[in-house]
């Protein structure tokens, strides 16, 4: 039995995608290999072996690095219930709690959607007050980014979506931030 055939054109966008039928019937069950590296990934990728997670070291500029080691003296043991962990590479300006790891990085670059001229400056962007502290807001693919604003150094925390609502964590930094960085005005 054969099946009858359509001319190709080119696709347009007036034009809607014609639906797409297999030749062949797909198999609806997973091979036993491949469910087992579905089963193994969620495990690989979260870091759940305990080793220290990987938080890149910012370079902060002038005298934000000053302030970012007074925050590093201020910092809590536990955040939003997590226990504080080491970073790889260990540096004064880096810390982070908990697995999957919440992520703390002292003297990052200003943001651009902070930046008046840059093509990402957004003078709307979405922020909060959390406990006094100002925090420009970005979504992850897997969480949220806080970056203070309004601060003499610029603090960035990620936190993961597993932590949701994940501005939670910001109660607990909001003190050390307020005592260790401070306000542009």
């Amino acid at each position: 039995m054969t099946t009858p055939s359509t001319p190709s054109r080119p696709a347009r966008a007036d034009r809607p995608v014609p639906y797409f039928r297999p030749t062949r019937p797909y198999r609806s069950a997973l091979r036993p290999t491949a469910a087992l590296l579905l089963l193994a990934a969620p495990l690989a990728c979260s870091g759940g072996d305990g080793g220290a997670p990987q938080v890149a070291v910012p370079t902060p500029q002038g005298k934000a690095a000053g302030y970012c080691g007074r925050l590093a003296e201020r910092l809590p043991d536990t955040v939003d219930g997590q226990e504080r962990r080491a970073t790889e590479p260990a540096s004064q300006l880096t810390a982070a709690w908990g697995d999957p790891a919440v992520r703390l990085r002292c003297g990052v670059p200003r943001p651009a959607e902070l930046t008046p001229g840059s093509e990402h400056y957004n003078p709307y962007a979405e922020t909060a007050v959390v406990n006094g502290v100002d925090w420009l807001i970005a979504e992850t693919d897997d969480g949220r980014r806080f970056v203070t604003a309004g601060r003499k150094a610029f603090v960035e925390v990620t936190v993961p979506s597993e932590y949701a609502p994940e501005v939670n964590p910001l109660t607990d930094l909001a003190d050390a931030v307020k005592a260790a960085v401070p306000t542009v005005l």
